[in-house]
């Protein structure tokens, strides 16, 4: 399986009928949760998503005739995910207790039934009409969608039977790929992928937009507004780090029969407060998730070195291995005087690794 995200270019009309969708979604959500709570302290049980689709309908939809307005699986699948919000609660430890929707944040809603790609980048959905987005779409069949808001645009995501791609041609047969704060990749044939910085790029912009926020009085359309502002400033610096770590991944994946990267521990990395920001703006677990799905597309293997393994230490000329402090830039081999740049010289050791 293989999924698919993409902005929708939508009109006036069309945006009004979104939010209705979503905004149905959210009070069926709402409406469950109040009573799952009321149900669960008077008689010590969990109601399912099929009980309280029952209930919705005859309590709550003859009371809003509103609800009619929009398909009915936008209030199902939100009961649904209510269903599994408690599911998770009881069962990983991680999850928190359920929790009321907000209007205006993460608004979403699922649709199912006749939905169809028309024209490469058009899509028929039930209830909506046709709707336009900013990429081709895949001419595959399409069973349901999810749609969501984000800064203010509205995306459309769903799932399709992957279409397995011919074989393709590898430039090279194995390459290292270190990964850093400087260089965003080195690869062992001498290639570099600049890191593009967003966050540190924007940093100022943020802090200014934050400070309008904070002034506007709470409740205002002009916080309304600056929020707005602030949030699409927020989603260009994750668009442009993702522009960055796709470009890379797919170019690795395509070009390469098997890839070696480090097993990096971002957790503990991030406990750095003097470089956490610079290592949060990097995207280092992307890197490796985006790498992981598309090795797997391409035909092409990934192998994750050691956590413990030292390839920056190692020298890749004769294998004297010798403490290398972070602020040590080149690496002088203190056995046979190779130097090379530190980075370069571990993606020639992860290059390495799969030989030992």
């Amino acid at each position: 399986m293989q999924s698919i995200k993409t902005k929708l270019k939508v009109n006036n009309y069309q945006k009004t009928i979104l939010a209705k969708h979503a905004g149905v979604a959210r009070h069926a959500y709402n409406w469950g949760l109040a009573t799952c709570i009321t149900e669960y302290e008077s008689n010590k049980k969990r109601l399912s998503a099929i009980t309280l689709h029952k209930r919705l309908v005859r309590e709550v939809k003859s009371e809003n005739p509103w609800y009619y307005e929009v398909s009915k699986c936008a209030p199902q699948e939100a009961l649904r995910d209510l269903e599994r919000a408690f599911k998770n609660f009881l069962t990983i430890p991680k999850f928190g207790f359920p929790v009321f929707k907000k209007k205006g944040k993460k608004d979403s809603f699922y649709l199912e039934g006749s939905i169809k790609i028309l024209r490469g980048n058009y899509i028929k959905l039930p209830r909506i009409g046709i709707v336009k987005t900013y990429e081709i779409l895949p001419s595959v069949p399409v069973k349901n969608v999810r749609i969501s808001k984000r800064a203010g645009e509205w995306y459309i995501s769903f799932k399709y039977d992957e279409c397995k791609p011919k074989p393709l041609s590898k430039k090279r047969a194995i390459i290292g790929v270190d990964v850093g704060i400087n260089a965003l990749a080195t690869c062992s044939d001498r290639t570099t992928y600049a890191n593009v910085k967003a966050y540190k790029q924007a940093k100022k912009r943020l802090t200014r937009y934050q400070r309008r926020v904070q002034k506007k009085e709470p409740g205002s359309k002009n916080r309304a507004k600056a929020v707005k502002k602030l949030a699409k400033t927020h989603k260009k610096v994750a668009d442009i780090r993702a522009d960055a770590l796709h470009k890379l991944t797919t170019w690795l994946a395509k070009n390469h029969s098997t890839i070696v990267i480090e097993d990096l521990n971002v957790s503990g990395m991030l406990k750095n407060h003097k470089l956490a920001s610079a290592i949060a703006d990097c995207g280092f677990y992307e890197f490796k998730r985006q790498l992981i799905y598309k090795c797997e597309w391409y035909g092409s293997q990934l192998v994750i070195a050691d956590r413990f393994y030292p390839s920056s230490q190692i020298c890749s000329h004769c294998g004297h291995q010798q403490k290398m402090p972070l602020h040590e830039r080149t690496y002088n081999c203190a056995n046979c005087g190779f130097q090379a740049d530190r980075d370069f010289n571990a993606a020639v050791n992860l290059e390495n690794y799969v030989n030992k």
